[in-house]
């Protein structure tokens, strides 16, 4: 029995190779929209991608923080391609609107790559709840999950929508030659570290990056079909403005990671086209060595053999080695598929059809 390819059949890329250099020059002439690029590493993306020729549209809710972007850019690049549009990502039609100016924006009419950066952080009220002696419960504010799930699923919703409409382009190709690829069809979504681990202390957090995961996980899956290339980004406490003072406390010892690696991570997914359906974790740089069992182990730089990094790969291997649980009932579904055989198949689809017709609903 032959076994099913899966990243042959979702046209997914091998496993990034972080050896093989890429040409941030790759990003000349694209036309990038960008959620939250306001601050943090959203801005660093900003200044990489503008200074290497390209047209990047800044939607951000902080008037002040991108307007003073928009201007420090243009004044080192000496040009009037970088733009700052209002737009509160919570909100379908600010989202709506921005998506509109960026296409105005463009010199082609079209956008070449979409960044779901925009996420907030801090103090959970699931986790710290006030007012238990009140008569009712106080509602929660969900502010966290509303901005880091709802807005990124309403940025994910328009780059599909405008993406493949972006006058020049062709469908996603991991052959792709990407020096020549001006016009692209790329999602790049910002998870996070807490997207792959549990973060105690914030379950909101937790849960919208978890989702980001998930949306990731399941869009590449058929990526293809719009012909848009997905990838992800996990960054892990990076310093900037959104690692509070308490995290800075409780981090105390250990190491952030820094914005430069995430915003030249962030620019390797945008530069090169022939990466489809990749995730990158973010951290801080560290010397390893590859143990005989796979392993990885944290030593000096002078140890022979050994690597410096702050990138590594999580979900590599996810259409071609799962888990154990997972490889059990997918194989135990497939059996009790075939052991039905077609007249099962039929019984089925009959059901379908009458339930569709309303009958056999209770």
């Amino acid at each position: 029995m032959t076994s099913w390819d899966g990243p042959a059949a979702i046209r997914q890329s091998p496993p990034v190779d972080l050896s093989v250099p890429y040409d941030a020059a790759w990003v000349k002439d694209k036309v990038i929209l960008i959620t939250g690029g306001a601050s943090g590493f959203g801005a660093g993306f900003v200044r990489q991608w503008a200074n290497s020729g390209s047209t990047v549209i800044v939607g951000d809710i902080n008037v002040e923080k991108g307007d003073a972007l928009v201007r420090e850019v243009r004044n080192e690049t000496g040009k009037d391609s970088v733009h700052f549009v209002h737009c509160d990502v919570t909100d379908w039609q600010s989202q709506v609107n921005l998506f509109k100016e960026a296409v105005k924006l463009s010199p082609h009419g079209g956008i070449d790559a979409v960044v779901a950066n925009a996420g907030i952080a801090g103090a959970d009220p699931m986790q710290r709840p006030r007012g238990l002696n009140a008569a009712e419960p106080p509602e929660p504010n969900f502010k966290i999950m509303d901005v880091n799930c709802t807005g990124v699923m309403y940025t994910a919703h328009l780059a599909y929508y405008w993406l493949p409409r972006n006058p020049g382009s062709t469908p996603c190709n991991k052959d792709s030659a990407p020096a020549n690829t001006t016009r692209d069809r790329h999602l790049l979504l910002l998870g996070s570290i807490a997207s792959l681990a549990p973060i105690v202390g914030q379950p909101q957090y937790g849960a919208a990056k978890h989702a980001v995961l998930g949306l990731f996980r399941s869009l590449r899956a058929t990526s293809h079909l719009g012909g848009v290339r997905v990838n992800l980004l996990c960054p892990y406490f990076i310093d900037t403005p959104i690692v509070t003072t308490l995290a800075r406390v409780v981090l105390a010892g250990g190491a952030m990671g820094k914005v430069e690696d995430v915003v030249d991570a962030g620019t390797r997914f945008v530069a090169d086209s022939r990466i489809l359906g990749r995730a990158l974790v973010v951290g801080p740089k560290v010397t390893l060595k590859q143990l005989d069992d796979g392993e990885w182990d944290l030593v000096s730089k002078d140890t022979p053999g050994v690597i410096e990094t702050a990138v590594w790969e999580p979900c590599a291997d996810d259409w071609e080695e799962v888990d154990a649980f997972d490889r059990n009932i997918v194989r135990i579904l497939n059996a009790v598929q075939a052991s039905r055989g077609w007249i099962g198949w039929a019984k089925d689809m009959i059901k379908a059809v009458l339930y569709g017709l309303g009958y056999g609903r209770s």
